[in-house]
């Protein structure tokens, strides 16, 4: 298995690679990544060979923990001591777009924690009363009180899609917590009144699934075809992504959460304004929708063939106010950026957490 080096481990410089051995995993020959951790350095990363996605499949057992409003089902990987790593999918995804990078970023000596948002994989309410709410204060919140569950009271926080938002939500709410952050496309916090403003007819149409679901047929569809729709998905935010149907199903298993389409419906719709949050999250939502700038260290990324309506990185540099860097991935890359391009969000991880 690849491996990237904690600088406790070596002496020379945390950010480039150490060596390239080659070694066997399930047939797939991967290159060793660079370390990472506390210390700085005045020196760019060495460009890696990229780790061929799908090499591994699985995380083994997943553990569950009771936290706040959920018992959270998650994956765990590397050493209970290390610092934390939270890894954070979107919809319609799960824990296993951090099947590869999982594995890298835990070999460099970090605790790393995946688990299934509300409504997806194992994850379940812990009362049937609870609201099925998915708006972003909420699922942000979800972290933290699994970070309290988990006694991690700091980690570097990286996610996509749903996982970007609540990273940069994190980030901006409580970023005593968070030492830093990884965050595919960027700054995705808005508000409902924020998004009553009309988008031109190309970005619209990206965003067909949001209009579909604001109807009860929309609803009763994905319901009914939720794995046709799914896969669609992929193939329109991914189209150079050639996953294959195994891939697909490992993921898809996670959308059979009795919850899950109720939190889908919730999410998209509380974004325009069609369906209402929660008063206990008014305060949080407030603060969001001031859209501040976030302060910790960042890394955002952004696939260059992400099929996904995505603002260009130049829109929202001016929110990130803290030591930041872009990345764009290149070689057909889509808006799975951690599975389609698992060492290249590895490596953002071990190096932001060293800014």
């Amino acid at each position: 298995m690849s491996t990237i080096k904690r600088p406790e481990e070596i002496n020379h410089d945390r950010r480039s690679f150490l060596r390239n051995a080659a070694m066997t995993l399930a047939a797939a020959e991967l290159v060793a990544i660079g370390s990472a951790h506390a210390q700085s350095s005045q020196t760019s990363p060495a460009q890696a060979p990229p780790i061929k996605p799908g090499t591994n499949t699985s995380f083994g057992s997943l553990k569950q923990i009771d936290a706040g409003l959920l018992n959270v089902g998650y994956a765990e990987a590397g050493p209970a001591n290390g610092p934390a790593v939270v890894l954070l999918h979107g919809w319609p995804y799960d824990i296993h777009s951090f099947v590869d990078v999982a594995p890298l970023v835990a070999s460099a000596g970090y605790r790393v924690i995946i688990p299934h948002l509300r409504g997806y994989g194992t994850t379940r309410f812990l009362s049937s009363a609870t609201f099925r709410n998915a708006q972003q204060s909420a699922v942000a919140l979800d972290i933290i009180a699994l970070m309290d569950a988990l006694k991690i009271q700091t980690a570097t926080v990286a996610g996509f899609d749903w996982g970007a938002r609540t990273a940069d939500a994190m980030a901006i709410l409580w970023p005593e917590r968070c030492k830093a952050i990884v965050s595919v496309s960027g700054y995705l916090i808005s508000s409902p009144a924020g998004n009553q403003v009309p988008l031109p007819p190309e970005p619209a149409f990206l965003f067909w699934y949001q209009y579909y679901f604001a109807t009860p047929v929309g609803k009763a569809g994905y319901a009914k075809y939720l794995d046709q729709f799914n896969k669609f998905i992929w193939h329109q935010a991914s189209p150079k992504w050639n996953f294959d149907d195994a891939t697909y199903d490992r993921t898809a298993a996670s959308f059979n959460n009795p919850d899950h389409v109720d939190i889908v419906m919730h999410d998209y719709r509380w974004r325009l304004g069609l369906a209402d949050g929660e008063r206990k999250y008014d305060d949080l939502e407030t603060r969001l929708a001031a859209l501040p700038p976030i302060t910790v260290p960042t890394i955002t990324m952004e696939g260059d063939s992400n099929g996904a309506i995505h603002a260009p990185s130049a829109a929202y540099r001016a929110r990130f106010s803290g030591k930041y860097e872009y990345r764009l991935i290149a070689g057909g890359v889509g808006h799975n950026l951690p599975q389609e391009a698992p060492q290249a969000f590895a490596q953002a991880i071990v190096d932001v957490d060293s800014y």
